[in-house]
């Protein structure tokens, strides 16, 4: 009699306690792929705490102690808009190659870019150029398997970053965002562009995307080449190592570094730099951003910075970009920034994916992190940062042509909006963290 009760209880105890262990672990999951920014605030170290803006002589150390990313003279930095901008000089850069290519990519369709990018490296790799290609095993499912294999025939070494296979799963959340193509250790490229036919074209016509892309030369390309001799030794177990050197400005002005953001336990380098900028910002501060859906400490951030006289502006997604709901979940935040002064701008023509900033006309980045929760603190992220009042101003007037093109968001018109929209916001304002 005794045993016939114990065996059941002690059945019942195994089977509560497996139940309690595996909600345990959904609930340590989902707390991990859903964490906030930790930075809510940005203070000086100074008698009157006042953050370090870009046009003051410590800015740059400062941008590296809190990114870990140094800015150095660079030769060269030409900011690149669009497809047609873009791949007619990249194809240039990738053919004049003579030692090697490495290259970090995100996306991929088969098409004409495809086409083309399969042609230019293998006849680079059949010519004797040492060719690496690391793609996203998430965001390349769409590349058809005869493009890797023609690439592997043709000499190239191909290799996916985190496939999606059941032992790896505690990594499926974090992907490649990062867009990083490095020739020769000479000349590098990031942006938001991706091997695919929708970002041919001027950006504005014919479906094609807004897109701005940046090529430069200089240390930077060290440092992009080192986020992906990082990324290869993770995929590979090889880690790439060369004789480069880090003093090869020509003593321009232009001071340029290479943000390659990971993610991390605390603050990201992502989230740093996001706050420092915005924090940092005196009179202009011009954001586009393709999915822009902060959270509460950003939303608090970009408001403060405009209580305190900063113009500041944001140009997102409009009606025709890829992920509805993340503009919905953006949309959720308009509220309290247009009552803090924050003008905020919808692109019209077509899908905007272009992620740039511009503070006081001296401080821009060009690269792939978006204005949200996945990019700041979950995805490996790369972007141009760029101390210059030339491609500062370049930038500028690139963002006020956009403006042009795009529909502002007034508040007293915005708060009329259907009570269905707003419960659409605020379902997707639950779940922005995991978008």
């Amino acid at each position: 009699m005794i045993r016939t009760r114990v065996r059941p209880s002690l059945a019942r105890i195994g089977r509560w306690a497996l139940v309690l262990a595996v909600a345990l672990a959904a609930l340590i999951g989902v707390q991990h792929v859903s964490r906030g920014t930790s930075v809510r605030h940005v203070q000086g170290v100074g008698a009157d705490g006042t953050p370090v803006a870009p046009g003051e002589p410590q800015f740059p150390l400062s941008v590296a102690m809190l990114t870990g990313a140094v800015l150095l003279p660079a030769r060269q930095v030409e900011v690149a808009l669009n497809g047609d901008g873009t791949f007619a000089r990249l194809w240039d850069d990738l053919r004049s190659a003579r030692q090697s290519i490495t290259l970090q990519l995100y996306f991929g369709q088969d098409g004409r870019v495809a086409d083309t990018l399969r042609q230019v490296l293998a006849e680079r790799a059949a010519a004797g150029v040492k060719v690496f290609l690391l793609y996203d095993a998430f965001g390349f499912q769409g590349m058809p398997s005869d493009h890797q294999g023609a690439l592997r025939a043709a000499g190239v070494v191909v290799v996916p970053f985190r496939p999606l296979r059941l032992s790896t799963l505690h990594m499926a959340q974090n992907r490649s965002h990062v867009r990083g193509i490095v020739v020769d250790g000479r000349i590098g490229w990031t942006g938001g562009f991706s091997i695919d036919d929708r970002w041919l074209g001027d950006g504005r016509t014919n479906g094609s995307w807004r897109e701005t892309n940046v090529r430069f030369e200089g240390p930077a390309v060290r440092q992009l080449q080192a986020a992906f001799a990082a990324a290869w030794a993770e995929a590979t177990g090889t880690l790439f190592s060369g004789r480069a050197t880090v003093g090869d400005g020509d003593g321009d002005s232009v001071l340029a570094g290479l943000l390659y953001a990971t993610p991390t336990m605390g603050s990201t380098a992502a989230e740093r730099f996001f706050a420092m900028t915005i924090a940092g910002a005196r009179r202009t501060l011009y954001i586009t951003n393709s999915y822009f859906a902060p959270d509460d400490n950003f939303v608090g951030l970009l408001a403060d910075s405009a209580r305190r006289g900063v113009d500041v502006r944001v140009l997102t997604g409009g009606p025709r970009t890829d992920v509805r709901t993340v503009r919905v979940a953006g949309r959720a935040q308009y509220e309290p920034l247009l009552e803090a002064g924050v003008r905020i701008y919808e692109w019209q023509p077509t899908t905007l994916h272009a992620k740039t900033f511009v503070a006081d006309g001296v401080w821009a980045t060009i690269g792939s992190i978006n204005f949200d929760n996945r990019s700041l603190t979950l995805n490996d992220e790369s972007t141009l940062m760029v101390l210059d009042e030339k491609i500062g101003q370049q930038m500028n007037a690139v963002f006020l042509d956009d403006l042009n093109h795009a529909e502002e968001i007034a508040l007293v018109r915005f708060r009329q909006r259907p009570w269905v929209q707003r419960i659409l916001e605020r379902a997707a304002s639950v779940i922005q963290r995991l978008l």
